[in-house]
């Protein structure tokens, strides 16, 4: 089945990756940036770029940018250095928003978190780690609590490792590192397929091909 995809917060690392995996596999993707400038990279990657300032969005404003599409993957994220108050517009707010854009367009949300995020961080974190753990958890209560068809994926520490095509994925695990490259894999895995609803995974690098750890939670 060919899928439209709209990975918001297309011009990330990971996003690249996942847009070059899915259109190779024949879908449409469309990744939704604010910056023009990044278009050129879109195109490279396979995707459509369409324009949209996450932070001044509204729901309906996003719905209509996309236009129209199955899966939304929530891709964005402030950054580092951008401070506790972009962490709130962007990792927090603008999930809200792609979520109710999601239910505006009858898509389902796949969205990326991170392994841990629902513990209490050690004190010599700083601020802005604890705006970007208090955004990315308020993210994924409010997805949780949603009537959507959604998936959350929480990888570890990311590596620019070569993918390996192998990966342990499961409903908890203890923080590791995972390459981007199978991050990327296990995204376009999940969001090519069906049947992964309301269920929120750790991946790491891992023994498992990464179809076979998907298939294993459908």
């Amino acid at each position: 089945m060919t899928r439209t995809i709209a990975i918001i917060g297309g011009h990330g690392q990971i996003a690249r990756r996942t847009s070059a995996r899915l259109a190779e596999a024949g879908h449409r993707v469309l990744g939704v940036i604010r910056n023009p400038e990044h278009a050129a990279d879109l195109t490279a990657a396979g995707a459509t770029p369409v324009h949209a300032d996450l932070e001044r969005s509204t729901p309906e404003a996003l719905a209509a940018a996309i236009g129209a599409a199955d899966t939304l993957l929530f891709a964005a994220g402030a950054g580092p250095g951008s401070g506790p108050a972009r962490k709130e517009t962007v990792d927090h707010l603008g999930a809200l928003t792609t979520q109710r854009a999601a239910q505006l367009l009858g898509a389902r949300v796949v969205q990326i978190s991170y392994i841990g995020v629902a513990t209490t961080p050690p004190d010599s974190v700083g601020a802005d780690f604890l705006a970007y753990q208090r955004a990315k958890h308020a993210a994924d209560l409010a997805l949780h609590a949603s009537d959507l068809d959604w998936t959350i994926i929480r990888p570890g520490t990311l590596t620019d490792e070569p993918g390996s095509g192998r990966v342990a994925l499961a409903a908890e695990l203890t923080r590791g590192p995972v390459s981007r490259e199978n991050v990327a894999a296990v995204l376009a895995e999940v969001l090519a397929g069906s049947g992964l609803s309301r269920v929120t995974l750790d991946l790491l690098d891992g023994d498992t091909p990464v179809a076979e750890a998907v298939a294993a939670h459908r």
